[in-house]
């Protein structure tokens, strides 16, 4: 077996982590030109450079990213196999999630996990898109429709979208189309999806990264278009949305994690609903399948997303 150097490797991964000699030669406990040396040593044994250098800031290669992205899953691999077998396994978590799940769903319930399983300890990660899954980025992932190579997942919800507006928004409206002739008194069991574009439309770029396409694939599935006279407000994000239709701006789509039927401000119109095609999944490293910590994890959520609606129990 013909291996680097094997103490210039948690080095590397330290100043690859950190992008910095001097933080990780204080993370390490070492001088820093001692850090210098091992990373000298890795570069000649590897014949590769493995960091650009630009005055004080360094950066990783394109060669030296790739050779991080293996060694460092590899080190925390090792890392875990000995605390297992030391019986000193860690029960702490990065979980990389999309901060409208978390905030709308994830976070209310972690009180209820830290009931469950107080001795996990998660740290909550920010995606902003689909990722590339790794180490570097997190433990464990929420992610929509995730597919790569050595990761496992498990579906927690598979989207779908309504319309929603405040109660106080969702009156105007029934009064307002009372008067119009087009409803009799009282609220509608169902409302005729050409009608919501009396009204101003709240839309969120970020679903379908182009505007107006989530009023779009809406209204397409009666087979209505978005007209031109229609007035639609936008916003880059669907947590924006959201909470312009709580302040009675108009009527955004919303899906099951975002909405509360309890919601004492927003109200649900009686309309059709869109199938996205998103799913959201849990995923983790299939080699990590058996960590305690991402069993507890991945079982809870599932339970949570049962209890919740998102999910049913099949």
């Amino acid at each position: 077996m013909k291996l680097p150097p094997l103490k210039t490797l948690p080095v590397f991964e330290t100043v690859a982590r950190l992008s910095s000699f001097s933080r990780a030669a204080e993370a390490l406990n070492i001088s820093q030109s001692a850090v210098s040396h091992q990373i000298r040593q890795l570069e000649d044994y590897l014949g590769e450079p493995l960091f650009l250098r630009t005055g004080r800031q360094i950066r990783l290669t394109e060669e030296g990213n790739q050779y991080f992205e293996q060694i460092s899953s590899a080190l925390s691999q090792i890392e875990r196999a000995s605390e297992q077998l030391q019986g000193n396994e860690d029960t702490q978590l990065r979980l990389a999630v999309y901060s409208s799940f978390a905030v709308s769903w994830l976070i209310p319930r972690l009180p209820r996990l830290q009931r469950l399983h107080p001795q996990l300890d998660l740290d909550l990660e920010m995606l902003s898109e689909l990722p590339r899954m790794s180490d570097r980025m997190g433990d464990c992932f929420i992610a929509i429709n995730p597919k790569q190579r050595g990761f496992s997942s498990e579906l927690l919800y598979s989207e779908r979208m309504f319309p929603v507006c405040s109660r106080q928004y969702w009156q105007q409206m029934v009064d307002d189309l009372g008067q119009a002739g087009l409803l009799d008194e009282g609220p509608p069991e169902k409302l005729n999806t050409g009608w919501i574009q009396r009204y101003t439309l709240l839309s969120a770029t970020s679903i379908f990264e182009k505007k107006n396409e989530d009023w779009r694939r809406w209204l397409a599935v009666e087979g209505e278009t978005v007209h031109g006279t229609t007035r639609v407000q936008h916003f880059s994000h669907m947590i924006m949305a959201h909470e312009a239709a709580r302040h009675h701006q108009g009527i955004a789509l919303s899906n099951d994690y975002m909405f509360d039927p309890e919601d004492p401000i927003l109200v649900r119109l009686p309309c059709h609903i869109l199938n996205t095609g998103d799913e959201f999944h849990f995923a983790y490293k299939t080699s990590r399948r058996n960590e305690a910590a991402i069993r507890l994890l991945k079982q809870w959520l599932i339970q949570e997303a049962i209890r919740s609606g998102l999910r049913g129990e099949g």
